[in-house]
């Protein structure tokens, strides 16, 4: 920020800027840097795991099984969580072409209720179905996105 008020202060003195104009921009800087450093509604701390959506679910966690080494952790017909770290990649068999279905960031100290409510203070749409230990939420980008705690396991459903 130093470097760049400096370069403020160059183009005033060269008569590049007005007084009024350094003073505006000046303010503007520090105005940016005070909201760009605020303290986020909620802290993700892990990248829990991503789910893909794929035609044959016994294909694809094969693949990723010997390819990959990951072991397969918990299992339906139609769901596989494969374990990666402390994550996971789960893969879910459903209809369509192959795409991210979804991906999960475990939150610091996650309350659902809360996170919930902020989440709707920004408009954002929540999925039906979750839970208090889980949900899900469309971001502005359109991208589903699930919320949980840092240590969230997964489930695979029946």
């Amino acid at each position: 920020m130093e470097l760049t008020i400096e370069k403020m202060i160059g183009q005033f003195e060269r008569g590049a800027m007005t007084r009024r104009q350094l003073a505006l921009s000046i303010t503007a800087l520090f105005t940016a840097t005070r909201s760009s450093s605020a303290a986020p509604d909620m802290k993700a701390v892990t990248l829990n795991h991503v789910t893909l959506k794929v035609t044959d679910v016994q294909r694809t966690s094969k693949f990723y099984q010997e390819i990959f080494g990951m072991p397969l952790k918990q299992h339906s017909e139609k769901t596989h969580i494969l374990g990666v770290g402390k994550s996971f990649l789960g893969i879910e068999q459903k209809p369509g072409a192959p795409a991210m279905d979804h991906y999960d960031l475990g939150i610091a100290n996650f309350n659902a209720d809360q996170v919930t409510a902020k989440l709707k203070a920004r408009n954002l749409k929540i999925e039906a179905g979750g839970t208090q230990e889980s949900f899900k939420f469309w971001d502005p980008d359109g991208f589903l996105v699930q919320l949980n705690g840092a240590e969230y396991e997964g489930h695979v459903g029946q």
